[in-house]
């Protein structure tokens, strides 16, 4: 009962709720490695922090002896997740969902151990489900049952669209845990409607109810939204050692904290030592934080980038150094650029209104003096311009 107690408590690390833990605990008692499936829509072509709070679990299933399953959603990926849309999601083309796939199983083994680990793809299966399949499928839920989903009824309400097709997401889904018999499935709380489904898919064909893990949606460096490409505050897990180095060092003392109990694999007494060490000011928050950036840094890259990354970071901040490698870029002088468009072109701001705050907040640089003009249009010829205290680009106008 020990080892069992040891085990449920690292698997509730960081997670948001389990549905349900008494079933959990009856699974860890048969003695036997559990199913543990985590499904992924192939929707994008690279993975970012966010995506690895859910991997970093199946990771800690995996070191506990059980069985992992990642299931590339090759064919739901077509139909398009409603989970979280305000709209229809367009549904991708065969092709993207190919190329998207093979980055997806390239990248989750930079986090999980591939000898033990299963890749599936749910065109298996509801493929040859066939139209009587999908219809008996269709079946099982009523379309009161579908307007119950938040995202459902709040479109709903609104008068916004909902296609037919979108209910059928949350069956397929639920019905890959049938066709692989899941002891245990995985997502964010954002799916919680879709992981109900399978247990109730699963009580229906006479299986044993899967256990719903949901893990928090990883918060981005603008410490207000969940991390995301299309909110620009991501960490892409192939981003280069010093742009992540730079970006961890970014978030807020408090943010770290969220980002150590979901990403690291430190013991929790080691991070709850850290925590005591800052709060008796025995060590400083930011030397805490860069052993955040080195691990993930060192997971992704290995440890000579970590060392080097942290290196930079202290070359270029601590003494305010501008950095011998940064992104090129060059525009013709007709272009007339001011500096608000010419930043957001070099991709060094999200947006030209978010240049004019950084130049209102005296962030903005060009070869090290500080830009107060926020109608300036730069002269022709190369120089550094530098946003922050860690975004530059080389700049040349000609």
């Amino acid at each position: 009962m020990t080892q069992i107690n040891d085990a449920l408590r690292e698997i509730k690390r960081g997670t948001e709720e389990i549905l349900v833990e008494e079933e959990l605990v009856a699974k860890l008692k048969e003695g036997r490695p559990l199913r543990i499936k985590l499904g992924a829509d192939p929707t994008g072509a690279d993975l970012h922090l966010g995506h690895t709070v859910i991997l970093n679990k199946l990771r800690q299933f995996q070191d506990l002896g059980h069985e992992v399953i990642f299931l590339i959603g090759d064919f739901t990926a077509t139909v398009g997740d409603p989970s979280g849309k305000n709209s229809t999601r367009p549904p991708l083309t065969r092709e993207d969902v190919l190329v998207n796939a093979k980055t997806y199983t390239d990248q989750v083994f930079k986090i999980l151990d591939e000898s033990k680990t299963r890749i599936e793809f749910n065109s298996t299966w509801l493929n040859e489900l066939g139209a009587a399949g999908m219809i008996r499928l269709a079946s099982q839920q009523t379309v009161a049952r579908m307007l119950e989903r938040d995202d459902f009824k709040k479109r709903y309400a609104s008068g916004q669209s909902i296609a037919i097709h979108e209910f059928m997401y949350p069956l397929l889904q639920g019905y890959d845990s049938v066709a692989l018999q899941a002891d245990v499935e995985l997502g964010g709380t954002d799916q919680k409607f879709n992981l109900l489904m399978g247990r109730e898919l699963q009580k229906a064909e006479g299986q044993k109810p899967q256990t719903v893990i949901m893990m928090p949606l990883l918060v981005g460096l603008d410490g207000v939204k969940k991390m995301s490409k299309s909110a620009n505050n991501y960490i892409g897990i192939t981003d280069a050692p010093n742009d992540m180095f730079g970006k961890i060092m970014s978030i807020t003392d408090e943010l770290m904290w969220n980002y150590f109990e979901l990403l690291s694999f430190r013991p929790l007494a080691e991070i709850e030592k850290f925590k005591a060490d800052i709060a008796a000011d025995a060590v400083n928050p930011r030397d805490v934080k860069i052993l955040l950036a080195k691990e993930i840094i060192a997971r992704f890259h290995d440890e000579a980038a970590a060392e080097s990354a942290h290196n930079d970071f202290t070359q270029r901040f601590s003494k305010n150094a501008i950095p011998d490698e940064m992104p090129a870029f060059d525009f013709a002088v007709s272009d007339a650029m001011a500096i608000a468009n010419l930043l957001k072109e070099a991709g060094l701001v999200s947006s030209t209104s978010e240049a004019m705050r950084m130049i209102k907040q005296g962030a903005v640089k060009i070869d090290s003096v500080k830009i107060a003009d926020t109608r300036l249009v730069p002269a022709a010829g190369t120089a550094v311009y530098q946003v922050g205290k860690r975004k530059f680009a080389r700049i040349t106008l000609g």
